[in-house]
């Protein structure tokens, strides 16, 4: 009798930890590790990827604006065609195609196929996120699904923190062909895990395609794409050229960059996880106070860049600031579209990877004509413009709730 109830009690807490957390999660996060790493590792390896493949720097730079489009376009595309597919389907055929591109840029004989390899695994970015999101907040009880969704982001700050730092490591010492070799490994060992522990999920999206079309199109959910896009663009504008400010405003070292740079990874980390459950306790404010800690932080650096450990406690809690946005603003999406959640959360991202085109376009915009010191500001406003969207977009909604 008693060793029956002390195995009821484990089994117990075991289900409250699984509910608190299941395993199926850390098959996600895996994935988007494996999605953020093919994104942003080949940053490292330009130099490599062009002196290989015989072309500039600048033409090599194209398979970073070419993934970006791939994104951006293909990914609400490809949601829209495969939007009746069971959604664990669908994750297992995104990352089939993840793998199947990145295969093909290992053995690209050119240019030209590398470029075709970069686009088709864009397609699986999008939708992966987007599905991945919804799948994540559909495994946890409703209080916890920006945790979810925070846990699931995680891969791609961890990927920024480490599998680009080891992918550019490989791709220098092995070859770049290794890194997009390693990416396919990372993305088999994701392949097998959305088999083996992401149960089948109902299909809970019966609506046709026009009916989630014009769900997307309501200009609430557009107008928290904008506000969205531009938060991603204040952070690209200052991000895209922080080595620069670094080193000629601050001062610092190329190797001293390095770890500066991982620092904000860390507080990238952070505050993707302080969001999300920031995000579960009360939605709309705590977007409202991350946009005006983003807008402040990044006026303050405009200042604290001129002396080297402030502005490394700086750069610190701007990445705490800059990705505690993001789970509050996936899970907001999603909840404006509940008759399309699949393909409002993959707009998330074709907004976001847009904020980050413009973000990088208007930073090098702004050094041209303004200077490099400039950026932190410009930035700053930005971020102002999104927080101010978003609070007029909250007092209606109050407002309306109110009468």
């Amino acid at each position: 009798m008693n060793s029956t109830s002390a195995l009821s009690g484990r089994e117990a807490v075991q289900t409250q930890a699984q509910a608190r957390f299941p395993i199926s999660l850390l098959s996600l996060t895996v994935g988007v590790f494996a999605v953020g790493m093919t994104e942003f590792v080949i940053m490292g390896i330009l130099p490599n990827v062009a002196a290989d493949l015989h072309v500039s720097i600048s033409q090599a730079g194209q398979l970073i604006t070419g993934y970006a489009l791939g994104v951006a376009f293909g990914g609400p595309v490809l949601a829209m065609l495969t939007h009746r597919l069971p959604q664990k389907k669908l994750l297992l055929l995104l990352m089939l195609i993840f793998i199947l591109g990145n295969l093909l840029a290992v053995f690209a004989p050119n240019y030209s196929m590398v470029m075709v390899a970069r686009l088709i695994t864009s397609l699986a970015h999008g939708t992966f996120f987007g599905v991945g999101s919804v799948i994540a907040a559909s495994l946890v009880k409703p209080d916890r699904r920006a945790s979810a969704v925070s846990i699931m982001m995680a891969g791609l700050t961890i990927a920024n923190i480490i599998g680009v730092p080891v992918g550019t490591f490989i791709g220098q010492h092995l070859g770049w062909r290794a890194t997009f070799g390693a990416v396919v490994i990372m993305g088999v060992i994701s392949l097998l895990g959305i088999l083996l522990f992401i149960p089948r999920l109902e299909q809970k999206t019966s609506t046709s395609l026009l009916q989630q079309v014009r769900a997307l199109a309501q200009p609430k959910l557009l107008l928290v794409l904008l506000i969205g896009a531009l938060g991603c663009s204040s952070l690209f504008i200052v991000f895209t050229y922080i080595a620069p400010i670094l080193m000629q405003i601050t001062g610092f070292g190329e190797s001293s960059v390095t770890w500066i740079l991982i620092l904000f990874g860390c507080g990238v980390t952070l505050g993707n996880l302080l969001g999300g459950k920031l995000a579960d306790w009360k939605l709309m404010p705590s977007l409202l106070s991350s946009f005006a800690v983003l807008a402040v932080i990044l006026a303050v650096l405009a200042y604290t860049d001129h002396f080297p450990v402030a502005a490394v406690i700086t750069v610190f809690i701007w990445g705490v600031a800059a990705f505690g946005i993001l789970p509050g603003l996936q899970l907001r999406i999603m909840n404006l579209a509940k008759d399309a959640p699949e393909l409002a959360a993959t707009s998330t991202h074709s907004a976001l990877n847009l904020g980050n085109a413009g973000g990088a376009f208007l930073g090098g915009w702004a050094i041209t004509h303004m200077g490099l010191g400039t950026l932190p500001w410009i930035g700053s406003v930005i971020t102002a413009l999104g927080f101010v969207l978003l609070a007029i977009t909250y007092m209606k909604e109050r407002s309306a709730f109110h009468k």
